[in-house]
């Protein structure tokens, strides 16, 4: 009988991705100092954010639909 429980490579989507742990970052010196040790800067990421494209979070029908829900819930 197979087990329901998931694999360990289906558990994790970012796999691209590496974890750090709490102590790894208080280690490096805070947050700050492990951002800037792993070449991880605010300057950085404002510039990958301005770089992603454009897209609307709604289409304008579900952006109807959810001021009607709102003005419903009122």
């Amino acid at each position: 009988m197979k087990s329901d429980v998931p694999t360990n490579n289906e558990t994790y989507k970012f796999k691209t991705h590496k974890s750090y742990s709490v102590e790894e970052v208080l280690a490096a010196g805070g947050a700050t100092a492990f951002g800037l040790k792993t070449g991880k800067t605010g300057q950085k990421l404002i510039e990958a954010l301005k770089n992603t494209p454009k897209i609307d979070p709604f289409t304008d029908e579900e952006w109807e639909d959810l001021q009607r829900q709102v003005a419903n819930d009122r």
